[in-house]
């Protein structure tokens, strides 16, 4: 299973930068409505099979977050 609560870290992550979803949307060249169904998605970011694998293996998933530099 994946640890992290996306929807939440986006906000957070969104907070800390001083952005909302509307300016990630065009950042990206996409619309604020698919970038609010990515994070709400309830499979998740990450590839359902590659969590099942990991799951297999006997692990959970946690993302983890590294500032770029820059």
């Amino acid at each position: 299973m994946v640890r992290n609560n996306i929807e939440l870290d986006v906000k957070t992550k969104c907070i800390e930068q001083g952005k909302t979803q509307v300016q990630i949307a065009e950042d990206i060249d996409t619309t604020k409505a698919y970038v609010n169904r990515i994070i709400k998605r309830t499979d998740g970011v990450v590839n359902k099979t590659f969590v099942q694998m990991m799951e297999s293996l006997g692990y959970d998933i946690e993302i983890m977050y590294v500032k770029r530099e820059g």
